[in-house]
């Protein structure tokens, strides 16, 4: 049965709650903790299009298709790695760079440049229903590329030092990463949003 969005007295009514796509343990870890109880999700694998292009536009389009397929409201996330040497890249396609070359090889890309700085930067895209445009919250950590230190079982963070720490991702309680990193921003910005729009879920218990 379809899900439904409509407005209510003080804002919009969803009949179910947002579907995190996501099939990513870690990544859905943290958001759990980040946002606690603030908004009822719940989590999805997809199996959605690697698409080409800016990380926001990136983000938005997975979130049209996400909706159209769940038929309700979805929350969708981009992570980005990016490189101020090569002008952001890896950027979006940093799963396939880390896959592809692991840690040594992202920090053999950076061999030639003095430039190590770079930043994390998080997409989420937003689409209450297939026909609703999606709103997109990003959140940035800048900090530079240093060789691996720390637990090697999410993604980049061995590498990504942020600015001001003398720790990677890696390295750091999650506690402390969870205040300052670009997931964190990124989420911080999504929940202020369900805050002022005054989302009312009135679920319906035949879906």
């Amino acid at each position: 049965m379809a899900a439904s969005a409509r407005v209510g007295g003080s804002g919009l009514v969803l009949s179910r709650p947002v579907t995190f796509v996501t099939g990513n343990a870690k990544k859905l870890e943290e958001v759990r903790t980040i946002l606690g109880h603030s908004i009822p999700f719940h989590s999805l694998k997809l199996d959605l299009p690697e698409l080409q292009g800016e990380p926001d536009e990136i983000s938005k389009e997975k979130a049209r298709l996400a909706a159209k397929e769940v038929n309700g409201p979805v929350l969708v996330e981009d992570t980005c790695l990016c490189f101020n040497a090569l002008k952001g890249l890896p950027g979006p396609y940093i799963k396939w760079f880390l896959q592809k070359i692991g840690h040594e090889g992202l920090n053999n890309l950076l061999m030639a440049y003095e430039d190590k700085s770079a930043y994390a930067l998080c997409v989420f895209s937003l689409a209450l229903g297939p026909e609703i445009e999606p709103i997109t919250f990003m959140g940035k950590t800048p900090g530079k590329i240093v060789p691996p230190r720390g637990p090697n079982d999410f993604g980049w963070d061995p590498i990504f030092q942020p600015d001001g720490y003398d720790q990677t991702y890696a390295e750091m309680p999650k506690e402390e990463k969870n205040k300052i990193s670009h997931r964190a921003r990124a989420l911080a910005l999504v929940r202020s949003h369900f805050a002022e729009a005054e989302y009312t879920f009135h679920m319906d218990n035949s879906i």
